[in-house]
């Protein structure tokens, strides 16, 4: 069985930070892109930041919205990234979802998983 367990997130004024991690846990063979998406109320899901599996810490893409204030970073030797977030602004409350592409065994295919979410609220 495969969990991505996340933790952080929470309460934080505007201007201020907080740190999310995410851990890919289970059996996994072969673990790809990780990164987080985010959905705020009303609003559809969408993309904070990736990070792919490069040998060279990866190839990080972030949501326009994002950049500048937010540095995805992944650790492989431990299955998990942190999302840093700093010049945190109202806009940025949401449900934040980890997410990771991953291989069970060698003989299964690819696959999305999803953690469970945590929420982010941003007060001004």
């Amino acid at each position: 069985q495969v969990q991505l367990v996340e933790s952080g997130g929470g309460l934080a004024q505007a201007g201020g930070s907080l740190r999310l991690s995410c851990l890919a846990s289970g059996s996994i063979f072969s673990l790809g892109t990780m990164g987080w998406f985010r959905q705020a109320p009303g609003k559809q899901l969408e993309l904070v930041a990736i990070i792919t599996s490069g040998g060279s810490g990866g190839t990080t893409v972030y949501a326009d919205s994002v950049k500048g204030r937010f540095t995805l970073a992944r650790d492989n030797a431990k299955n998990t990234v942190h999302l840093q977030m700093n010049s945190l602004i109202v806009e940025d409350t949401a449900v934040y979802y980890c997410n990771a592409v991953l291989q069970r065994t060698r003989w299964t295919a690819s696959a999305t998983y999803w953690g469970q979410g945590t929420q982010v609220t941003v007060s001004s």
